[in-house]
């Protein structure tokens, strides 16, 4: 079997354009990733193109041959495009095999994956607002829930923008009760100086984790805050160095690792980073604000890692059509992904549905503008 062609589809998600690989075989398989990228949509989508003499006409069940091959022909380097084809032969090995992409990486540990509940927040930055919101989103059955009370923060935060954010996170907690867990997200905002100041600020709330606090790409200063504050921190979405998991574990001062499977160079670097986690005592929380697409891959990686902690997800509050873009996605019930079972990733993209939301140059999520949290694209 070798790729014949690749092509990538572009849907315009309203707060992120979603970059989509589909790989083509002689054999009639075809295997579906995404290349994503945060702030970037069509570098990502070039570079898919680009790459193609280092995988057109090569076996895609030789993935370490293929991931090499790029990995080495980018000058060492790891990027969404290099995670989309990889994740896209994953499919197309899971089914030559008949089998679902879970069982070629060892089998099931979990046959469900504890979730939490992002981007349910889109309105006003007042207290009563997501005190409701995330009423509505525990009624979905979710028992734990990311947000990012801090608005458009940068560095430092004015008093009376600290005591907003404090009274959003104290609202949100009385909505929901002890028994749901907050995770607090800071985007890289903060100085160490300020996140420190925050972190014991948070602690009576009992977060889960204080989630990137100051730059992330910044490992010693996130050891440092991580080692003076009394709550949990979680890091590492923006990593696509696996030496960068380890200088960030191995000070044994952060055990949660988010790693991001656009990043790391798809299913066979998420699983060396579930690897790197695991010998640091350190459990993995992947990153995952992608589609749908990217739900499935996370939930056949979280049934066989046994460090692993939650899964972000976006799903039940994308907009309505991102259901029917993509046949086999997941379902969270009563706050957990049930893991997939058909061959390979088990997914396969509408393109009918796929065409009907192009590109557009105002799908980006701009953190440091106010507004943001409203994700109008």
């Amino acid at each position: 079997m070798i790729i014949t062609d690749v092509k990538t589809f572009v849907v315009g998600n309203p707060w992120k354009n979603w970059v989509f690989v589909k790989l083509f075989t002689d054999e009639g398989i075809t295997g579906l990733g995404e290349a994503t990228g945060g702030l970037q949509t069509k570098p990502c989508e070039t570079a898919v193109h680009e790459l193609k003499p280092l995988f057109v006409g090569k076996d895609p069940r030789d993935l370490n041959a293929i991931h090499d091959s790029i990995y080495k022909g980018i000058f060492l380097n790891t990027n969404n495009a290099i995670s989309g084809i990889n994740q896209a032969c994953w499919d197309i090995l899971g089914k030559s095999l008949g089998v679902p992409v879970w069982r070629l990486l060892g089998g099931k540990l979990r046959t469900r994956i504890r979730a939490y509940a992002n981007g349910w927040y889109r309105g006003p930055r007042e207290p009563r607002f997501f005190a409701e919101a995330a009423k509505q989103v525990v009624s979905l059955g979710y028992t734990a829930l990311k947000f990012d009370p801090f608005g458009n923060a940068y560095r430092f935060l004015p008093r009376d923008e600290e005591r907003l954010s404090l009274e959003i996170v104290r609202a949100v907690r009385e909505a929901v009760g002890d028994d749901v867990d907050l995770l607090i997200e800071a985007h890289d905002r903060f100085s160490v100086s300020t996140a420190v100041t925050l972190g014991h600020a948070l602690a009576p709330f009992k977060p889960m984790w204080f989630e990137t606090p100051v730059m992330s790409t910044d490992i010693e200063a996130t050891i440092e805050v991580a080692r003076r504050i009394p709550i949990p921190v979680a890091s590492g979405e923006r990593f696509s160095s696996l030496a960068d998991f380890s200088g960030l574990l191995g000070s044994k001062a952060v055990s949660i690792a988010q790693p991001e499977v656009l990043k790391v160079g798809g299913i066979s670097g998420m699983m060396k980073v579930a690897a790197i986690a695991e010998s640091h005592e350190a459990f993995i929380a992947p990153h995952n604000a992608q589609s749908p697409l990217c739900t499935v891959i996370n939930a056949h990686l979280g049934a066989t890692v046994p460090n692993l902690l939650i899964q972000e997800c976006f799903d039940d509050t994308n907009v309505g059509w991102s259901r029917e873009l993509l046949s086999g996605s997941v379902r969270v019930r009563d706050g957990y992904i049930d893991v997939p079972d058909a061959p390979g990733l088990g997914v396969e993209l509408n393109e009918e549905v796929a065409a009907k939301h192009p590109y557009n140059e105002r799908n980006f999520l701009r953190l440091f503008e106010e507004g943001w949290e409203k994700r109008r694209g």
